[in-house]
């Protein structure tokens, strides 16, 4: 398995590089960050119901478009990483679970005992640490998931919108009961992600970098496709 480190990037970047690497050859795990921080739609949402473009704005916060299903997801303090795979199993809940359980294999090896939360999430002590959303094109699939190495709830309603003001405090208090950060370094998290894959799957990591074809279609994607306007509202 091609294992990428990509470091930090631009949301349009992300998820351009992301689409490239569905045409890979072989297995990949790659791992990166976000800069500047931004919102992620999912593939069906609508921005206008979700995002509060002018906040956005205000705080250097860029929106995009994932080609994968799910809700708004606000990127900041987090490892990311996504898996592109042709062998996997062909049910939505076992391929999440599979893929999943390797992040939690992970992280046993750093103490944290954490657990899969049907259909996508991974939990400890109850709480929500990670979420993913798999899209599958032409026989391959493509996850990518957070893991939450710190929470700003106050930054995030304050980007993402809320059914009325008075709704505001209940739901940041919803999230502070049911999301959790790991409190780790993000290499800590990358190691522990590194020996789960490792562990569940049977992979051999090898590392690498994208090739000069998948950063040249990546930077093509980000520009005419990610950056649009089509894409980010669907018209």
């Amino acid at each position: 398995m091609r294992l990428l480190e990509t470091g930090a990037h631009d949301a349009f970047f992300n998820m351009a590089l992301d689409e490239a690497l569905m045409d890979s050859i072989e297995p990949v795990l790659r791992m990166y960050s976000w800069s500047p921080p931004a919102v992620s739609v999912g593939y069906f949402q609508k921005v206008d119901d979700e995002v509060d473009e002018n906040a956005c704005g205000r705080l250097g916060v860029d929106i995009i478009r994932r080609q994968t299903g799910g809700g708004a997801v606000f990127h900041d303090r987090e490892l990311t990483y996504s898996v592109v795979l042709k062998k996997y199993p062909q049910n939505i809940l076992e391929s999440y679970k599979w893929i999943c359980d390797a992040i939690i294999d992970g992280l046993s090896t750093l103490g944290i005992r954490a657990e899969f939360s049907p259909l996508n999430d991974i939990v400890v002590s109850g709480k929500k640490i990670s979420g993913c959303a798999q899209t599958r094109k032409k026989g391959v699939l493509l996850q990518h998931g957070t893991i939450l190495l710190g929470v700003d709830v106050e930054k995030m309603f304050s980007i993402l919108k809320v059914p009325s003001e008075k709704m505001r405090g209940k739901l940041m208090s919803d999230v502070r009961a049911r999301v959790a950060s790991l409190g780790v370094s993000f290499n800590d998290a990358s190691e522990a992600i590194k020996k789960g894959v490792e562990i569940k799957m049977g992979a051999e990591l090898v590392p690498g970098e994208p090739t000069d074809e998948e950063t040249s279609k990546a930077i093509k994607l980000a520009r005419e496709k990610y950056r649009s306007k089509g894409w980010l509202y669907r018209i």
